[in-house]
């Protein structure tokens, strides 16, 4: 993460750089992340979706299953990672897993960002996120008393270069990850609520008059899919007590952060965990390994662990540790031909750091 954070700097604006990489120009990570997998000789398949998943008679996972333009293919590996989100070829594959919290299996909302334009960013310093945590609340405020009522009550906007901006307003209640007619549902309500809120600001006049919509996101942004039971599952407990465990693959550090479940916030739902903060915790090796189909890894917010842990793991940073240690695990797995679950994260270190 150190790695990307500092090429997003280098290759971005002033704010990017002023803010070490932590707000960068999304199609500046695109470019990096290409280039990074291109000089690694990563073969790219893009418009590729898994909708299968082959196990051999020991339950090991020997092939899948894509569908795309080149009609559908089958892919054989030695070792496999999902970092699908919602945990995709794990599903296929025949994993358990879990699902949001309750009786209804309710997860956390999604949203739609989008790039917006046409702002003097000295005009609107105070809404921008990164003046301070108020912002948030002065652009509410800025939009409720304009008859703005956005679905998500802490409005985010981001300056990320010259003209150009992120927002994140709009939350998605109810939704499953894995039901295509609901995210397509979603994706059109929440492509729509973004228009609105801009027009509204742009009836504001002032330093709004010429804001716009450049571009919407190209999916909506999901919170929460399935997580695949692993061999150890990370708890809301081993938050509060800032686990620390042999195996750790690395240290995550960002807050317990559950999105109102629903319009009415989360009074359906127990808010203990949050007594006392995050305790900085260990996200295990065995967490990445599936439990149920042997050769299978893990990584990203699909890995196993509670609804209250996922709230803290889901993001980016973990993520991309989490992809790194999966990725160390899966090469060293295949070289030394034994199953993932026979490594220890100390053996894989030494594996790889001697590489």
């Amino acid at each position: 993460m150190a790695e990307l954070l500092a090429a997003f700097a280098k290759r971005g604006s002033h704010v990017a750089r002023d803010t070490s990489g932590t707000v960068y120009d999304p199609e500046v990570a695109k470019l990096v992340l290409e280039e990074l997998l291109v000089e690694a000789g990563v073969k790219i398949l893009l418009h590729t979706r898994v909708v299968g998943a082959i196990t051999d008679q020991q339950n090991r996972l020997v092939a899948i299953l894509t569908e795309s333009k080149s009609g559908r293919q089958a892919w054989v590996a030695e070792r496999f990672v999902d970092c699908t989100g919602d945990g995709d070829l794990a599903a296929q594959a025949g994993c358990q897993f879990d699902v949001g919290v309750g009786a209804d299996c309710t997860c956390q909302p999604m949203s739609m960002l989008a790039l917006l334009t046409g702002v003097d960013p000295h005009a609107v310093r105070e809404f921008i996120r990164e003046t301070g945590s108020a912002a948030k609340r002065r652009f509410l405020h800025l939009m409720e008393d304009a008859g703005i009522s956005p679905s998500y009550r802490a409005p985010t906007l981001r300056h990320l270069h010259s003209g150009i901006y992120s927002i994140m307003t709009n939350h998605e209640y109810g939704v499953s990850a894995f039901d295509n007619a609901a995210v397509s549902e979603a994706t059109i309500r929440a492509r729509r609520e973004i228009h609105d809120i801009v027009d509204g600001l742009r009836r504001l006049g002032g330093a709004w008059q010429e804001i716009a919509v450049v571009a919407t996101a190209e999916q909506i942004g999901v919170r929460e899919g399935r997580r695949i039971r692993g061999r150890y599952q990370i708890t809301a407990n081993d938050l509060a007590s800032g686990l620390r465990h042999k195996e750790a693959v690395c240290r995550a550090t960002f807050p317990i952060d559950v999105h109102a479940l629903s319009a009415s916030g989360n009074l359906e739902i127990d808010q203990t965990f949050k007594k006392g903060g995050l305790k900085p915790y260990d996200v295990p090796y065995p967490a990445l390994i599936a439990a149920d189909v042997d050769g299978l890894l893990l990584a990203g917010r699909c890995i196993s662990g509670d609804f209250v842990a996922h709230s803290s793991y889901r993001v980016t940073g973990n993520a991309v540790a989490m992809g790194e240690a999966a990725g160390r695990a899966a090469a060293t797995s295949a070289l030394q031909a034994v199953l993932p679950h026979e490594l220890t994260w100390e053996r894989i270190q030494a594996a790889t750091s001697s590489s």
